[in-house]
């Protein structure tokens, strides 16, 4: 297990996708966010909804957490933001440090 977490989250349009990505990283609140084209299925108020969506991968430090939910929650777009954190258990060690080196260290 590592000290560092990958966090999901996905928004409707590039522009607003590419505000968080830039604020998250101009910040070190994440070393890279990566932003991937897509589509979700999902229930929502009662209903199926179909969309295309940008999903983006955020690579951060664990302790960074709860600045970047709330980074997120202050300009994402959707009324119930997916804003999820997934534990990094390994990796390429040169990658690790060049992400720990890259976020602020708290």
């Amino acid at each position: 297990m590592t000290d560092l977490i990958l966090v999901l989250t996905a928004v409707g349009k590039r522009e607003d996708a590419e505000k968080i990505a830039g604020t998250l990283v101009g910040r070190k609140l994440a070393a890279c966010v990566q932003i991937l084209p897509g589509s979700s299925v999902f229930s929502w108020k009662s209903g199926i909804e179909r969309t295309a969506e940008f999903l983006l991968l955020i690579k951060t430090r664990k302790s960074l957490f709860d600045r970047v939910k709330a980074e997120i929650e202050s300009i994402h777009p959707y009324e119930l933001p997916e804003i999820i954190a997934v534990p990094v258990v390994s990796g390429s060690e040169r990658y690790l440090a060049w992400v720990r080196s890259e976020t602020e260290n708290i």
